[in-house]
């Protein structure tokens, strides 16, 4: 059978290509075919409409909206989630198979809604949902800005923050003045975040007639100094209030101006008040008293901070876990406190472990892993040093109850020492690369190194375990050991 298949994660960088890859793969071992677009950072060539035409059957392996779903309509679709294809590809597989053999019901020409939201999904699943699309629009700006104001620190140090502005002043035979326009550069990618979080939660929610009041809301979020937390909640606020404006009965006539004028006016209105007149100041309260409550951690409390931060990092390696201690880090980089810029560090450190640790495990004890993860601890060493955490997913999908474990306690290590140390960091992204860039850089490797190793050493003792009672079973029935 012919298929084709999309694939997206949040951020659009590693388990869109690895689910890509396993569908792939998983095709032809079963003598079928499939053509994947990977809806990812680094993109692919839109399916085409022959191919489309001719598959049998459609899988959509996205946690996020997919893009141009109209395409497909008439096809036998099957959702799941990312991991379903990197984890279960077979399993995919014969669910598009049976939907190939039902007929498909009519489909509107374009979806109500362009999140990755099921009709029967609970209320938490839809809230985390339309909050991982809001975050994987706001990660290019982070990455964007974040890099660039690290750079202009390298180049220009701290004080390039009291540079005049470059279009007042602009030495362009100076680094310190293209330090300044880093750092200029930077700020201004760095002021959409915030507005950009708020207004894609909206349009997860409620589509594009939602962008408007959600930006509109992430913008006074800024004003009312509201920060991260603001932005979430004026998101949440738009797409809310779009979503019960949608379901107001109008004449016909009406109709074609809804989505473009009444609709983003009334709901710009709607969250404009309540973001300035009822949550706004509540908000700001709270996120001023988060603000200070990092910047007084020290001692116990700091090392626990790490230790949690750590724990959520490895524990679903890139999943919505991962992804809520990232996006509190990266949120309190708005903030430019300096526990903010060690919680950062923290976060950062914590994520490059679980795949360096298991490079390191599957290179000093090879006889514990097959060829297969031997060869994927290749790959590892460069994904972990990228912080690129989903290296780790073939081995814990492999066997879960010994790597997973074992991952979180090498995690919450590096982040409890990296809080200890005082490491900070600018850059949201970067992994080794970015080390130039960080404060304390050698404490920071040593709180890296010291949880790859802790990690590894866990993995080899329990995979070890496992051998020698694998011995003992074969030595016991006279199987071989590889039985």
């Amino acid at each position: 059978m012919k298929f084709v298949a999309i694939t997206a994660c949040p951020t659009g960088i590693a388990h869109t290509y690895m689910a890509a890859e396993s569908l792939e793969q998983t095709a032809k071992a079963n003598g079928d075919e499939i053509v994947v677009e990977t809806q990812g950072s680094a993109g692919s060539e839109p399916l085409s409409a022959e191919d489309i035409a001719s598959a049998d059957a459609v899988i959509f392996a996205a946690d996020l909206a997919v893009q141009g779903r109209d395409r497909f309509a008439g096809k036998p679709i099957v959702e799941a989630p990312v991991k379903a294809a990197i984890n279960d590809a077979a399993g995919l597989f014969e669910r598009a198979k049976a939907a190939a053999r039902e007929p498909v019901a009519a489909a509107p020409a374009t979806p109500e809604l362009t999140s990755k939201v099921g009709a029967n999904d609970g209320a938490g699943a839809r809230i985390r949902q339309w909050l991982m699309t809001g975050v994987s629009y706001l990660i290019p700006f982070v990455a964007a800005g974040g890099l660039l104001i690290a750079l202009s620190f390298a180049l220009g140090g701290y004080k390039i923050v009291d540079a005049p502005k470059v279009t007042e002043h602009f030495d362009a035979g100076s680094v310190a003045g293209w330090a300044a326009l880093m750092f200029q550069i930077g700020s201004a990618a760095f002021d959409f975040l915030v507005p950009v979080l708020a207004g894609f939660i909206a349009f997860a929610m409620a589509d594009r007639p939602a962008i408007a009041p959600g930006f509109v809301g992430g913008a006074i979020a800024v004003t009312v100094h509201a920060g991260f937390l603001g932005g979430l909640v004026a998101g949440l606020l738009a797409g809310g209030v779009v979503m019960a404006l949608k379901k107001i009965r109008v004449p016909k006539a009406m109709r074609g101006i809804m989505p473009v004028v009444v609709y983003p006016l009334l709901g710009s209105i709607v969250v404009g008040v309540l973001m300035y007149v009822v949550v706004g100041k509540p908000i700001a309260a709270a996120t001023s008293g988060l603000t200070h409550w990092l910047n007084s951690l020290s001692g116990a409390s700091a090392l626990l901070l790490g230790a949690l931060l750590g724990l959520m990092m490895a524990f679903d390696m890139g999943g919505p876990v991962n992804k809520a201690a990232y996006a509190f880090a990266v949120g309190g980089l708005t903030t430019g406190a300096t526990a903010s810029l060690q919680i950062m560090a923290a976060v950062m450190a914590a994520g490059m472990v679980p795949p360096l640790a298991l490079a390191l495990a599957s290179t000093v004890r090879k006889k514990l892993f097959t060829e297969a993860e031997r060869e994927n601890g290749r790959a590892a060493w460069l994904l972990g040093a990228s912080f690129i955490t989903e290296g780790a997913i073939p081995f814990a999908a492999a066997d879960p109850f010994r790597v997973i474990p074992s991952i979180m306690l090498g995690s919450a290590v590096t982040g409890s020492l990296s809080m200890a140390f005082g490491a900070t960091l600018r850059a949201p992204h970067g992994g080794i690369f970015v080390v130039p860039l960080i404060g304390s850089p050698l404490l920071f490797l040593v709180a890296l190194v010291a949880g790859t190793v802790v990690a590894a050493g866990a993995v080899v003792l329990l995979k070890q375990a496992r051998f020698r009672a694998t011995e003992r079973s074969a030595a016991v029935s006279g199987r071989p050991v590889n039985a």
